[in-house]
Formats: C-alpha cells, sequence, structure tokens
C-alpha cells in the first residue's frame, strides 16, 4: 500500500540543509504539546511526520550502512494539508541561522491558491488571534494579536474560482487561509476559514478535499555561505487537475 511520505521530493540537499516537495496529507513535526501529551512510548502510534520520516531518505542516498545518524530539524511549517517547498535544517548552526531569517524577512514564500469568487490583487494586513470570538484563528477587532500582513495577486480569472499567488511579508499560523477567508474568497476545500464569525460556511461547489493551497516558491540565504538560494514548484496533481477543471468549465 502506497503511504503518503512515499511521495516526498528531495529537491535539494547539502551538509547543512534540506529542500523538500511535501506531499498534502503529512504533518510537518510533532507539535510539543502533542508529544508532551502522548510521551515518546506512545508516539510510536501515532502517524509518522516529515521529520521522522526524511532521516531515513537521507541515509539512503549515501553510501554505506555506517552512514552517521542524520537528526533533521524544522525551522517552519507548513499545515499536514497544504502541499510545497520546505527547508530544513542538518546541523544546530543551521537550525540556528534559519531561525533567524523565518524570524525576519530573509525568506521570501509565496503560495499557489485556488479560491471560490473573484479574487483580487491586494495587501492583506491584520492582527491575528487565536480565536476570534467563535474558537478559531482569525483577526482581531478590538485589538491584540500577531501582525500579519499576505500580499495576493490574482493570476487567473476562472469565472466563479480563482487562481491567486500569496507573497508572505510574515508567516503567522493559517496567515493565508484566514486572509483569504475573511476577504470573502476562500480556499476551495477549506472547512474551517469559510465563514463569518457565528456565520455558515460559503457554498463550496468544487468538492476538493483539501485546502486548496501550494507551497511553489521559496528563498533563502545559506545558512552558512551566505548565498542566495531560490527554488519554486509547480502546482500538485490534484491541484492542477481541479484548475483543468475550471478552466474547462467557463
Amino acid at each position: 500500500m502506497k503511504r503518503v511520505h512515499d511521495d516526498i521530493r528531495i529537491v535539494y540537499r547539502d551538509d547543512d540543509i534540506v529542500v523538500v516537495d511535501k506531499p498534502a496529507g503529512l504533518t510537518t513535526v510533532r507539535h510539543r504539546h502533542e508529544a508532551a501529551e502522548f510521551g515518546k512510548r506512545a508516539q510510536r502510534f501515532l502517524p509518522a511526520t516529515l521529520v521522522d520520516v526524511l532521516p531515513a531518505l537521507l541515509k539512503s542516498k549515501r553510501a554505506g550502512k555506517g552512514a552517521p545518524q542524520i537528526r533533521v530539524r524544522a525551522v517552519h511549517r507548513l499545515d499536514k494539508e497544504t502541499s510545497g517547498l520546505l527547508v530544513l535544517a542538518l546541523t544546530a548552526a543551521a537550525e540556528s541561522q534559519l531561525g533567524r531569517q523565518f524570524r525576519g524577512t530573509a525568506v521570501e514564500r509565496r503560495y499557489l491558491a485556488l479560491v471560490r469568487g473573484k479574487g483580487k490583487t491586494e495587501r492583506i494586513a491584520s492582527h491575528l488571534v487565536e480565536d476570534r470570538g467563535d474558537g478559531r484563528r482569525g483577526s482581531s477587532t478590538s485589538g491584540g494579536g500577531k501582525y500579519a500582513v499576505t500580499e495576493v495577486r490574482l493570476v487567473e480569472d476562472l469565472g466563479d474560482n480563482s487562481l491567486v499567488e500569496c507573497r508572505l511579508e510574515t508567516g503567522r499560523t493559517h496567515q493565508v487561509r484566514i486572509h483569504l477567508g475573511e476577504t470573502g474568497t476562500p480556499l476551495c476545500g477549506e472547512r474551517i476559514y469559510d465563514r463569518p464569525v457565528h456565520g455558515k460556511p460559503l457554498p463550496d461547489p468544487s468538492g476538493f478535499h483539501r485546502p486548496a493551497l501550494h507551497a511553489s516558491h521559496l528563498a533563502i540565504s545559506h545558512p552558512r555561505t551566505g548565498k542566495r538560494l531560490s527554488w519554486t514548484m509547480g502546482l500538485p496533481d490534484d491541484m492542477a487537475r481541479l484548475l483543468k477543471q475550471f478552466r474547462a468549465a467557463e
């Protein structure tokens, strides 16, 4: 039986970092609260994460059984159901340096998204809180929260739907999903940020099985050499099929 981590693609690797194209359906790394709740023994019964399975994939690329154990360190995350580009550190020094880049503005991240409704080119800025009033993350209307900025660019008008590109100025949890939902163009397949506070979900005729979001572009400065590196990854098969379906319906 095929496993979701069989679809992991290693895009780039050196002694300091590895860049992968993560498939949808795979968690990046176990959250601390989850690890504490279950403990080391019980974690064996939880689904494997990207950080769990990647060392074996990287080791298989090297010669010999005596190759040293590889430790993979997550410096940022993609949601479980979001596909696309991720960089992970292979050394403590790379982890520290990349962490500084992600906390600042040195990293460039762009996402492709298929949304319901008429997408438009705009800059979305708000302060995000963990509970906007209905148990969901969202933008605060009463102050507080973490400042978040998403630059949205309309790529293609598809009639009742749109293909947009989102560039992150900040990297908050669920930022793109929240911002797109709050502007009335939630992701196809979105089931959380697809409604106003205490309101009903917006219609989603697409029937898509996950939030239609893909991390398509990533650029960093190499943590050891300082060289600027960038990678671009096209839509995964499921989103490409949905885009084709939308184009055919016009």
